[in-house]
């Protein structure tokens, strides 16, 4: 697990919050990147808008897909569906 950095910041008046210099420095967020935000049971979770969703994405489950041929799984699935 990597490093956690632990902030205590306030809501501003407009419910506006200030990422802390040391976290936005270790997330590599500049002034005017964008961040996504959710919720998941009581906690908030705030991590950077990747610039490529593609980019971001590739190589996900690389694990899982070690040692199948892509074609022979491809055609194995279509020749399912003729039965």
């Amino acid at each position: 697990m990597s490093d956690i950095i632990v902030s205590t910041i306030k809501l501003g008046r407009r419910y506006q919050m200030v990422i802390p210099a040391e976290i936005r420095k270790a997330m590599g967020l500049s002034e005017r990147d964008e961040v996504l935000v959710a919720r998941s049971g009581n906690a908030i979770i705030i991590i950077p808008k990747p610039k490529s969703y593609a980019d971001y994405l590739m190589g996900l489950h690389r694990s899982i897909w070690q040692g199948i041929e892509p074609d022979a799984y491809i055609r194995e699935e279509r020749d399912s569906w003729e039965d």
